[in-house]
């Protein structure tokens, strides 16, 4: 995994990215959208990571 990017346009403040990448994401405390915290995580995140891409209901988050 290289590293993650945002749209956060498509974001709707749902939270599984941060249910499933909590060292990954955050959500801002005013809409609850998503705040990336590490855009290159670590090989150990890669399972949570690519869980969170795919749980996004809008598909906000991409893994490049």
């Amino acid at each position: 995994m290289t590293r993650i990017e945002i749209d956060k346009k498509l974001c709707c403040g749902a939270g599984t990215c941060v249910l499933a990448a909590p060292a990954v994401f955050d959500q801002n405390d005013e809409d609850g959208t998503v705040i990336l915290l590490d855009a290159t995580p670590r090989a150990e995140q890669r399972v949570a990571v690519k869980e969170a891409a795919e749980r996004c209901p809008t598909a906000a988050i991409r893994i490049v």
